[in-house]
């Protein structure tokens, strides 16, 4: 039987990462006809988490406090909305959910059906809940935005990180070439993973030795994305995920741009769990922490060198 409270991580103002306080008598969300109940088995940090959390995106999002956070998730379906039939109870699913919803740092979350799909059966839920949101990220930059082609190349920023580290997985699998920047010390993870070329950005400025390129995926912004234009060729696309690309600069290179704020998907989550039972993609875990260690995984993240995800364990 679903109780009626639970355990959850909730911010009631904005600020650091004190603002995040363990409860244990927060009511469980409401359940739309369009929703699935989820238990919680794990939810991944991500940088969005801690930008939310310290009031950045108040302006855009207009959430409600007190506010749960964390929108990465794998558990399993223990109640459905009256309107859904694609899920059984008792199915292992993940999902991104939508960022405007209380979510996934609590023992229950309530999604869209149609931001959920079945999770990989080759992976376990730590592992699973670190994929969805990177790996969407991903997809909607690489085939939707880019449509990154076989045989084509592309520039990866921080392949180490957990959008860059799926990035390269996904550009492989599509047949691309990929060329990827990291530090030195995520040489062997970053070629592991199927760079065709590493480029360690702290010795040698990659705009140096890169030219050419059909695409560059940005997810770092700033003077990474100025020093980027003139890497690509003419036609080719710079795709960012963090500072919406100036439509004079891509003009100006004779080249195009796009900025990818991600949106749920069931649909294309589906695809993604395919390619992960198919051994071409895995998810890369930083650290998995206890729920109550949820302030020191904000730390971790907001430091910026996190090797592939940082995940939460929820479930006891």
């Amino acid at each position: 039987m679903t109780p009626t409270t639970m355990h959850a991580v909730r911010i009631h103002t904005y600020g650091g990462p004190e603002m995040l306080h363990y409860e244990e008598d927060v009511p469980l969300p409401s359940l739309n006809p369009d929703d699935l109940l989820i238990k919680v088995q794990a939810a991944a940090v991500n940088p969005v988490d801690w930008k939310i959390r310290e009031g950045w995106l108040q302006n855009i999002l207009h959430h409600t406090l007190p506010l749960t956070l964390g929108w990465d998730v794998s558990g399993e379906v223990v109640a459905l909305g009256a309107a859904v039939n694609e899920f059984a109870m008792g199915d292992a699913v993940y999902a991104r959910p939508d960022i405007e919803r209380d979510g996934a740092y609590a023992e229950f979350i309530a999604v869209k059906a149609s931001e959920a799909a079945r999770k990989p059966v080759t992976l376990d839920y730590v592992h699973a809940a670190a994929v969805p949101l990177t790996a969407l990220t991903a997809w909607q930059s690489l085939v939707d935005a880019a449509q990154l082609q076989a045989g084509q190349t592309v520039l990866i920023h921080a392949a180490a990180g957990g959008v860059g580290s799926l990035a390269v997985q996904l550009a492989k699998a599509l047949g691309a070439r990929v060329i990827a920047t990291a530090s030195a010390m995520n040489t062997g993870l970053v070629t592991q993973l199927g760079a065709d070329q590493f480029i360690d950005y702290t010795q040698v400025p990659f705009e140096e030795v890169v030219k050419n390129v059909d695409v560059v995926f940005d997810t770092i912004g700033g003077d990474t994305q100025e020093r980027s234009w003139p890497v690509l060729k003419p036609g080719g696309i710079l795709v960012s995920v963090v500072d919406p690309p100036p439509e004079a600069i891509a003009v100006k290179h004779r080249v195009r741009s796009a900025f990818v704020f991600i949106k749920p998907s069931g649909e294309q989550l589906t695809v993604i769990a395919r390619l992960i039972d198919e051994g071409r993609m895995k998810p890369v875990i930083h650290t998995v922490l206890p729920l109550k260690q949820v302030r020191q995984a904000h730390v971790i993240s907001q430091g910026g060198h996190a090797r592939g995800k940082i995940v939460l364990r929820v479930a006891d």
